[in-house]
């Protein structure tokens, strides 16, 4: 084994080297069980390493399908797989329930609420949280989706707003229960409106005595030009039609003001609501300071070529807490592909530094496209060289939804549950849970 002569990557390799010509496996630990973490540790359970896999929930959850728990058509343990279950047959890896409270470079020591994990190698894939722009009083009355407790109180939401405009003492109160306003109309904002136009306005109508689809309003508000920004132009127009003909009010071009607790004022009008959802921005987990590095857009942290951190060989970050750079220079955005893709590929870096082997090249992102749905069997696909839209689409992405889904367990309720929901129009997972008086 010949470790690398030059540079920090030459000293890690030559520290892991060291540990496996003493008998003693490099200790890789990896922070966050998403798509990237999960990526790191399916390649690293192959390798001479003993792996931690550390995340402040027992489960990996599937977020691209977040929204259709928020809106009934799911169940949370359709689209979350328990950690442990994942890594029940990886020999090298170990599950740890905890939250990250400090990282020590010079150590090499990952503080959490349950105790020191040390580490030769250091990937984290934290993701990230809910942004609202600074503005921290938004937070108490829109609510963000980026986990799955999230997606039940919206879900919630939604449905009690149904059950009470059923039984509303006044057409001014059941306007205002009926009014669901979404903030952001990126990919997220206009599943949502979607998915909660089809639920409120076509498929639970029928049973509610008191409520007509007419009085349901759906607003989507984009400070942007158009829906979808950073979609095709032609893409982003279809989606904008379909969403319309839905029954949507698309604004864009329309700023925020503020949010208040029953209703919000953008462009200079007032909206009254009972139900807000922030879909306009995420900003990175608090990554920057766990490993006291610069934070750059978003707070994420600027990587180099291989997705260390600047001067560090040992430690990585990836996914969204992650500032990395395309061939044009341009930031790589915040999909799960991208995260898979960075996870995969320090998972062969370090398992290439344990082994003494050359360095890899640079990380380059395959941009495999872009998908988003609106609704009921419509969607948009961007594939660069090829636009898709409608039907054709939604077919594609229920096929690739399906497949990166982790277990078969869950590919297998999704498919069902889908072809329930399309065949019968009926949402099945319409469930309150929790005290609805106490609201």
């Amino acid at each position: 084994m010949t470790p690398l002569k030059n540079g920090s990557p030459g000293r890690a390799s030559a520290r892991a080297a060291a540990s496996l010509d003493a008998g003693m496996a490099p200790r890789v630990v990896v922070v966050g069980a998403g798509f990237g973490g999960l990526a790191a540790v399916r390649v690293l359970r192959r390798h001479p390493v003993t792996v931690t896999w550390i995340d402040r929930r027992n489960h990996h959850l599937f977020q691209p399908l977040l929204y259709q728990v928020a809106t009934a058509a799911l169940s949370p343990a359709d689209i979350a797989t328990p950690v442990r279950e994942i890594a029940r047959k990886w020999t090298n890896v170990e599950v740890r329930l905890g939250t990250v409270l400090t990282i020590d470079r010079k150590q090499r020591v990952v503080t959490t609420s349950e105790g020191e994990v040390p580490y030769d190698f250091l990937v984290v894939a934290t993701g990230a949280e809910t942004s609202y722009f600074g503005n921290k009083d938004w937070a108490r009355h829109a609510d963000g989706l980026k986990g799955l407790e999230d997606a039940v109180a919206i879900r919630r939401k939604v449905l009690l707003a149904l059950e009470r405009a059923d039984t509303a003492p006044s057409d001014e109160e059941r306007r205002r229960l009926l009014t669901f306003v979404l903030i952001g109309a990126g990919p997220t904002g206009i599943e949502m409106a979607g998915a909660i136009a089809d639920l409120a306005k076509r498929m639970l109508v029928p049973d509610f005595r008191n409520v007509k689809p007419e009085m349901v309003s759906v607003i989507l508000l984009e400070a942007m030009d158009q829906v979808l920004p950073g979609f095709p132009q032609d893409l982003a127009a279809f989606a904008h039609r379909k969403l319309t003909d839905m029954g949507v009010d698309v604004r864009t071009g329309t700023m925020l003001d503020r949010i208040e607790e029953d209703g919000v004022v953008a462009g200079d009008q007032r909206i009254a609501s009972r139900v807000i959802i922030w879909s306009a921005g995420v900003k990175a987990t608090p990554v920057a300071h766990w490993l006291d590095a610069e934070a750059g857009e978003k707070g994420k942290v600027t990587v180099t070529s291989d997705l260390s951190v600047p001067g560090d060989a040992q430690v990585y970050v990836i996914g969204d807490a992650a500032l990395a750079l395309d061939e044009e220079g341009n930031p790589l955005p915040g999909l799960a592909a991208v995260a898979k893709q960075q996870g995969a590929f320090v998972g062969r870096r370090i398992a290439d530094l344990v082994r003494g082997r050359q360095e890899r090249p640079p990380f380059r992102y395959r941009d495999w496209g872009t998908l988003a749905t609106m609704g009921r069997a419509s969607a948009v696909a961007d594939f660069g060289w090829l636009h898709l839209r409608g039907f054709g689409a939604w077919v594609v992405w229920v096929v690739v939804h399906i497949w990166y889904l982790v277990a078969f367990r869950n590919r297998t309720r999704v498919l069902v549950n889908w072809a329930w929901e399309y065949f019968a129009f009926r949402p099945g997972a319409r469930l309150i849970t929790g005290d609805p008086h106490r609201d």
